[in-house]
C-alpha cells in the first residue's frame, strides 16, 4: 500500500526536514506508552503522517488549524475518500481536455471564483481546494484581507489533481485522529497522559516583502508569536515536551534576535531547509530554520547549534 504522505502541496511543509526533526525528538519517545500527539498548526501534515507511521506507540492524535478550508480537506479525506476521488477525477479529466494556455488560465480563474464563493458542500469545497493547490503558482495558499484566495495560475500541462493511492492511505491513517479548527490554544484541553506537541506556526517574515504566511485572513503577527511562546511556557510548567519550528531571523541578518531572545530559556537549534517559493530564482536556495525544544537530546545530527550561528553567517 502507498505510504501516507501530504495530500496537498504546502509552502513551508516539513517533508524535506523530517530526518532532522526525527533526530531531535525526545530520546525516550519510543519507550513511552500511549502517547498523545498534538499538532496545533497542521498545515500540509508531513510531520503528522511521519509520526503516526513511525512511532506506533502514538495512540491518540489531535490536529488543528485556523484555516477552515484546509481542515475541511482533512475531514473529507478521512471520512469521504471515495466521494472525493470521484469528484477529483471528474475535474481532472475536465481540465486535461483544455489545451490552450489562455483557456487553462480562464478555467483556473472560474474555479478560483467558485472556491471564493465558499461552497457549503464539503466535497465541492475540498475538490476546488485540491484543484487550486495543484494548478496555482508553486502550490501556494495565500488569501487577501477579505479571506479570498488570490494566488495566480501556475503553468502545468497535466498536474496530478487526483492521487487515488495517497488519498486512500491518508484516509486510513486519519481514522483515529481528532480534527479541530480554530485557535491553537484550544488544543491544551486535549492533553492526555504522555503528550508531545509539535508546533509549525506561520513563520515570522524574514523581510518586509515576505507575505507567504498569509494563509488565513487573521494575521499571525509578533503578538501572536509571543502568545504562542506563553502557551509553550504553560506546557513546560506541566512538564509536557514540545518542539517548535520557525524562521531564523538571526540567521538572516545577524542582528535580529527576536526568537533567540523570546525562547532564550529553551534549547535552540538550526536546521538547513530549501526555499523554493520566491518568484525571483536568485532568492531561492538554502537557509536555516529554528527548532526550539524544552527537553534535552543527545543528537546533533544535521543541526547547527545556537553557538555556531556566527560560523554559519560567515559561510
Amino acid at each position: 500500500m502507498t505510504k501516507a504522505k501530504p495530500f496537498i502541496k504546502w509552502v513551508g511543509g516539513k517533508s524535506q526536514l523530517i530526518e532532522q526533526l526525527e533526530a531531535l525528538l525526545p530520546t525516550d519517545l519510543d519507550k513511552m506508552e500511549n502517547i498523545t500527539y498534538i499538532e496545533p498548526f497542521v498545515g500540509g501534515g508531513a510531520m503528522l503522517f511521519h509520526m503516526l507511521q513511525t512511532h506506533k506507540n502514538i495512540k491518540n492524535a489531535v490536529i488543528n488549524d485556523i484555516n477552515p478550508d484546509l481542515i475541511t480537506c482533512y475531514i473529507v479525506v478521512r471520512d469521504q475518500p471515495d466521494e472525493l476521488i470521484q469528484s477529483l477525477s471528474a475535474i481532472q479529466e475536465d481540465y486535461y481536455r483544455v489545451k490552450d494556455e489562455d483557456a487553462k488560465k480562464a478555467y483556473y480563474l472560474r474555479m478560483r471564483d467558485r472556491f471564493n464563493s465558499k461552497p457549503t458542500n464539503p466535497i465541492e469545497n475540498t475538490t476546488l481546494f485540491f484543484f487550486l493547490n495543484r494548478t496555482c503558482f508553486n502550490g501556494l495558499y495565500r488569501v487577501n484581507k477579505s479571506g479570498k484566495f488570490n494566488v495566480p495560475c501556475g503553468r502545468y500541462e497535466r498536474p496530478l489533481i487526483c492521487d487515488v493511492d495517497t488519498i486512500h492511505s491518508d484516509s486510513k491513517l486519519l481514522q483515529n485522529v481528532t480534527i479541530l479548527t480554530g485557535d491553537f490554544e484550544q488544543t491544551f484541553k486535549y492533553i492526555e497522559g504522555n503528550t508531545f506537541f509539535y508546533f509549525d506556526p506561520p513563520y515570522r517574515p524574514l523581510s518586509n516583502t515576505s507575505s507567504f504566511n498569509d494563509y488565513a485572513k487573521e494575521t499571525f503577527n509578533d503578538m501572536s508569536q509571543i502568545r504562542l511562546k506563553h502557551f509553550c511556557d504553560r506546557l513546560h510548567e506541566e512538564k509536557i515536551p514540545f518542539m517548535l519550528s520557525n524562521s531564523d531571523c538571526l540567521g538572516k541578518d545577524g542582528k535580529n534576535r527576536f526568537f533567540d531572545d523570546l525562547y532564550a530559556d529553551y534549547d535552540i537549534n538550526r536546521v538547513w531547509a530549501s526555499r523554493s517559493v520566491n518568484a525571483n530564482g536568485a532568492k531561492r536556495g538554502k537557509l536555516t530554520e529554528l527548532l526550539v525544544r524544552n527537553y534535552a537530546t543527545n543528537s546533533k545530527n544535521a543541526t547547527i547549534s545556537s553557538g555556531d550561528i556566527q560560523l554559519k553567517l560567515a559561510l
